[in-house]
């Protein structure tokens, strides 16, 4: 056994000193005699030490992937494209914290993965997926090499980065496969998304770690700090780190990367700019999606040129009117890529758009690419004419400002489909079963053109829908029973309010607390609430003016829509005041306590500051509790937060 822990210890040292340094300390040769004896004492012991370097090759493959949360939210990152931008974003930064300083790193372009540790060693990794839950990917991350089975940190830890495949190692790949891969991206995503970790291991991946997540009773002052302790825990890092105080330094740095970016030996597409203090990062918060104290500068996208061919003209669920390039195949990103966009039909004069002709055609982080203008004319090109009725139901086309609209609402067959589908979603209604496919048969087949159909159709009707039977027949009137009732912000987003994605639905369900308020909220208040602005603001009002959208909504509470609405926030007794949460309380859950607190008006936070108002901790509090007492934040019981509460 003390063999067998030395030969582990010695072989990983070597791996390290050749995956992560890129120096080799040992000839091939005689690693691989290290390894054989290594190997032949696990056969003859029948054990395998936890870190051992021989379960990196791979094991039997899986069925499929399993779904894990992750413990902590996984945000990605707002970008921008312009040195403008990154001016500005240093700007809003520097008016709250005159003294910050940021740090500037690679945006790798591979595949994002989460690693846990425990007590010092490897337990799994998960994928980002949608930052709430990914995929379970153990085994294969388990493959990489510049992954450490084992740590000097002994507390959980939790890191993220990027999954990377070096250029070399992709040509290398490609000279020995029967079916090369087109680029590093598609090569990384598919080999951590194979079911069998042997093929992983066969790519020969790397993992840049870039951001500790959690680390049991440890806390940075700043992203350098967290850089030198990945560094120290024997992690791969990204060879480039620079602190920058001005917005001048980062795009000096920004510019000399982009110059340089092909010659690195791995794939890029542009440069992330944090907040270097973390302890500030709190007061700026985050988004639904981004945190606001950082932001990931894109390099200039791909571009290439393609014949379009026809423009197809699509009708959303607002009944806007958008035009599809439909374009001759061509290669783009790592993708063959046959349709993209354009925004209207000013769009296409403004770009001398014709058809046929060849046109630049881009692809950055977008599903589906863009025309970014024409390139050449053809001979037989002739200009595109802007459509007079809807391309669905051939209702006469309304145009407002630079856009088109088919004011058909419920005789318009792709649009009630997409309102019908988009009302059923997980972060509206939440009613299972209905999607794109059932949409269309319920208006097709049931004569469904309005959210409110939903609630009168019985059992006996969705069997008559095609491939129903009587089970999911009932699973949709179960879940249809069950979305009655509602959360506020939930509701509000299933209405489809033009510019009212998720984050702004909660936003106004937190500020007006009823529908009724809502419904009858004005231009100058809604303007005034935090993140919203004048568009959003006019959207929301114009909406509720509707006539059809007002008539929509009293159906909906007319067939039992009951919305569990709370009464106003603004003003309530802990306005203004930052929580954070931390032990386990004697009476409320966590969950329970931040409705308790956004309910009076406080917000809730998950990680102390100065800026934090209290701190209510519970039994077996942790770190949390011991950076309270360090900053000297005021630390309260339960009795005391509800002593808080009942003084209004």
């Amino acid at each position: 056994m003390e063999r067998m822990e030395w030969l582990v210890e010695e072989l990983n040292k070597h791996c390290y000193n050749y995956y992560v340094l890129d120096n080799p300390t040992i000839s091939d040769a005689d690693f691989d005699k290290l390894y054989d004896e290594l190997l032949a004492l696990e056969q003859q012991t029948g054990i395998v030490l936890e870190n051992s370097p021989t379960k990196r090759v791979g094991g039997e493959a899986l069925d499929g992937f399993v779904k894990r949360q992750h413990k902590f939210r996984m945000y990605s990152l707002d970008k921008c494209r312009t040195l403008e931008q990154v001016e500005s974003f240093v700007e809003d930064i520097k008016k709250q914290e005159p003294n910050s300083t940021f740090t500037l790193g690679y945006k790798f372009d591979g595949l994002t993965i989460v690693i846990t540790y425990k007590n010092g060693f490897y337990e799994n990794a998960t994928t980002r997926g949608n930052g709430i839950i990914g995929e379970d990917v153990t085994q294969q991350v388990r493959t990489i090499k510049s992954v450490p089975l084992k740590i000097k940190f002994k507390g959980e830890l939790i890191v993220s980065g990027e999954g990377m495949i070096t250029n070399a190692n992709l040509e290398k790949y490609n000279k020995m496969s029967n079916e090369p891969l087109k680029n590093a991206r598609n090569a990384v995503s598919g080999a951590i998304r194979n079911l069998d970790p042997k093929e992983t291991a066969k790519r020969n991946l790397d993992f840049f770690c870039y951001n500790v997540v959690y680390a049991e009773n440890k806390n940075f002052k700043t992203q350098a700090e967290m850089n030198k302790f990945i560094k120290d825990n024997n992690f791969l890092t990204e060879p480039y780190q620079k602190v920058c105080t001005t917005s001048e330094e980062l795009c000096k740095e920004i510019t000399k990367v982009d110059k340089i970016k092909t010659d690195i030996g791995f794939l890029i597409d542009g440069m992330v700019i944090k907040l270097n203090e973390i302890d500030k990062r709190e007061e700026f918060g985050y988004t639904s999606k981004f945190p606001k104290w950082a932001m990931a500068y894109k390099f200039e996208a791909q571009e290439v040129t393609s014949i379009l061919n026809d423009i197809v003209w699509q009708v959303g669920r607002t009944g806007k009117i958008t035009p599809i390039a439909e374009i001759e195949p061509v290669e783009l990103a790592g993708a063959m890529v046959k349709r993209a966009t354009l925004n209207n039909y000013g769009d296409i004069e403004r770009k001398q758009i014709q058809k046929p002709s060849r046109v630049f055609v881009r692809r950055s982080n977008e599903v589906i690419p863009e025309i970014l203008g024409l390139a050449e004319l053809l001979p037989n090109s002739h200009e595109i004419e802007k459509p007079i009725v809807c391309p669905c139901c051939g209702a006469t086309l309304q145009e407002i400002g630079a856009l088109l609209f088919c004011p058909n609402r419920t005789g318009c067959k792709e649009q009630v489909v997409d309102r019908l589908t988009h009302f059923a979603s997980r972060n509206a209604m939440n009613i299972e079963g209905i999607r794109d496919q059932i949409s269309e048969q319920l208006y097709s087949k049931l004569n469904v053109t309005q959210p409110s159909d939903l609630y009168k159709l019985t059992k006996d009707e969705l069997l008559k829908l095609d491939n129903f039977k009587d089970k999911k027949a009932q699973n949709i009137i179960n879940s249809l029973q069950k979305s009655k009732k509602v959360q506020l912000n939930n509701l509000i987003y299933a209405l489809g309010v033009p510019n009212v994605g998720t984050k702004t639905a909660k936003d106004l369900a937190k500020y007006f607390g009823t529908l009724n308020n809502l419904r009858h909220a004005n231009l100058e208040e809604l303007a005034s609430i935090r993140d919203i602005g004048d568009i959003v603001a006019a959207s929301v009002v114009n909406f509720f003016a509707n006539e059809y959208n007002s008539k929509m909504i009293d159906n909906l509470l007319d067939c039992g829509i009951q919305v569990e609405e709370s009464e106003k926030v603004l003003g309530g007794c802990l306005e203004g005041k930052t929580f954070v949460l931390t032990g386990t309380l004697p009476t409320y859950s966590r969950d329970e306590a931040t409705v308790l607190i956004e309910k009076n008006g406080g917000q809730v936070s998950s990680s102390v500051s100065k800026k934090t108002s209290y701190v209510l901790a519970g039994e077996s509090a942790g770190s949390k509790l011991i950076k309270a007492q360090n900053l000297g934040v005021v630390i309260i019981s339960e009795e005391e937060f509800l002593q808080l509460i009942e003084k209004k």
